[in-house]
């Protein structure tokens, strides 16, 4: 039924107050002033225009026909009605909590991309593993770009959508108001119409029954007050049609406030959050290639101190060893020693073989000598 009265309803009407007592909106032709800016309270201020439109309906209205009664103001409800459906409409197919978990994708998005990530440690395969951090730096970048594009484009449309509404909004306030004033304008009338009967024809009526006593004429006034009672409770009627009225003017300025706050976060997401995420991410990218060459340059350094320092070990130490064998004689002190003690013990042993060698040959000689002696005798003995 929303969509239905939505199209019924125009946007495009004259913000203008129309008095009518036939309730078919073809019948309302009468030329209407432009109305003053409406008030929204209950108690209108009209122009002189307006309230001379107002003293011309009253004089129009006939208490005593009851279609005319039953139909009082019902073209300006329908009015309300319409709007009420057609306000509801745009206010029910519109998700602003979409916007939100854009946003809240898009800074997902902007803290999802971290470029001071823990690094791995060491310096094997230095150079490897830190082109290979660029080239992940770079392509997390790339990714996160493509998805806030994305984002910033949806977010966009949306944005254009909320302008629409808010100047949309502006046009359902005006035609709201119009149709406050017009309401009050049917109250006003009324009660001006209903005033002036209850204090003459209605007086005049029950003047005529008491005077008289006819049965009939205290009927006659009893159903005129019977006219007035059901245009009053009418009037009532639209005393809370027009409160409806009333309360959606705030109602409207609410929604097109939210439309205007949410089309302002947008707007600063657009010009400020993204633009300066992507000046991060370019002082990010910038900052690696600087640090990829700095801890390159670190490394090499490192490495070449190192280098320096176990050449200047070796170099050390070949030196020393040079120095201690350069210093040595061609035969070590201890060699001529350890000679010299062998070849004495060797002259020591050699004199002791020598001397006991002479010994045994003194012994064996005078051995010889007694043997020689021996057998001299013994041949001697034999000879004689």
């Amino acid at each position: 039924m929303a969509d239905n009265n939505t199209l019924n309803f125009d946007l495009d009407a004259p913000a203008v107050p129309t008095l009518t007592l036939d309730p078919t909106p073809e019948a309302a032709e009468e030329k209407k002033p432009e109305p003053a800016p409406a008030a929204q309270q209950p108690e209108v201020q009209l122009t002189p225009e307006e309230q001379a439109m107002v003293d011309s309906f009253a004089e129009k209205i006939d208490i005593t026909n009851s279609q005319q009664v039953l139909q009082y103001g019902s073209a300006c409800q329908k009015k309300i009605g319409d709007f009420s459906e057609a306000a509801l409409a745009k206010v029910s197919t519109k998700d602003l909590g979409e916007v939100g978990d854009m946003i809240t994708n898009l800074i997902g998005e902007l803290k999802s991309f971290d470029a001071n990530e823990e690094q791995q440690k060491g310096i094997l395969g230095f150079f490897k593993k830190k082109g290979n951090e660029l080239d992940n730096l770079k392509t997390k970048y790339n990714k996160a770009e493509t998805n806030v594009e994305n984002i910033q484009s949806m977010l966009e449309g949306h944005q254009v959508q909320l302008l629409k509404d808010i100047a949309m909004l502006d046009k359902m306030y005006e035609l709201n108001m119009a149709y406050f004033k017009e309401l009050s304008m049917y109250i006003l009338a009324g009660k001006k119409k209903l005033a002036e009967v209850r204090a003459n024809e209605l007086q005049q009526a029950m003047d005529k029954a008491k005077q008289s006593g006819l049965p009939e004429d205290a009927q006659a006034a009893r159903d005129l007050a019977d006219q007035c009672e059901r245009f009053e409770k009418k009037l009532y009627d639209l005393e809370l049609t027009r409160n409806i009225s009333l309360q959606m003017g705030p109602q409207i300025r609410l929604l097109q406030n939210n439309n205007t706050m949410m089309a302002e976060k947008i707007q600063s997401t657009i010009v400020n959050t993204i633009p300066l995420w992507k000046n991060q991410m370019v002082l990010a990218l910038g900052l690696a290639h600087t640090q990829k060459a700095m801890q390159a340059e670190r490394a090499v350094t490192d490495m070449t101190n190192d280098l320096l320092k176990k050449n200047a070990d070796a170099l050390k130490m070949g030196t020393i060893e040079t120095a201690k064998e350069s210093q040595r004689g061609v035969v070590d002190i201890e060699t001529l020693q350890q000679t010299n003690k062998s070849l004495i013990e060797t002259l020591d042993e050699l004199n002791k073989i020598q001397t006991e060698g002479r010994a045994k040959r003194v012994a064996a000689e005078q051995e010889l000598t007694r043997i020689e002696d021996e057998l001299k005798q013994k041949m001697m003995e034999i000879r004689s």
